[in-house]
């Protein structure tokens, strides 16, 4: 059993070589950006924008002060190498009420 798990690891990873990857969801950071309104607009509308987020935590302040936050972020390249790899994050912060407070994001938009 144990050299099979073995020969089927090592035969994904060969098949894998040229392999695309995809990991996160995609999303549209220019949709965004162009109706986002820091301290006006609401959680359900970026749901709305942008589906789910790919993970949720809370971000604190200097000031001690907990928002909320969403992570939305795409990532693709091909293996084994990965030199063509692409990778952008968005992250979001909400105030307890729901607004969004603040967000910062990196990458290219597709």
């Amino acid at each position: 059993m144990r050299m099979g798990i073995t020969v089927f690891l090592g035969a994904a990873l060969l098949l894998g070589g040229c392999a695309a990857v995809d990991i996160g969801r995609d999303f549209q950071l220019a949709t965004f950006e162009e109706r986002v309104e820091v301290g006006e607009t609401q959680r359900t509308e970026v749901r709305r924008w942008l589906g789910e987020p790919v993970s949720t935590g809370q971000s604190v302040q200097p000031d001690g002060t907990r928002l909320e936050e969403w992570v939305y972020y795409h990532g693709r390249g091909t293996l084994p190498g990965m030199s063509d790899a692409r990778l952008k994050t968005l992250e979001i912060q909400f105030r307890e009420e729901g607004v969004v407070e603040s967000y910062k994001w990196s990458g290219e938009d597709d």
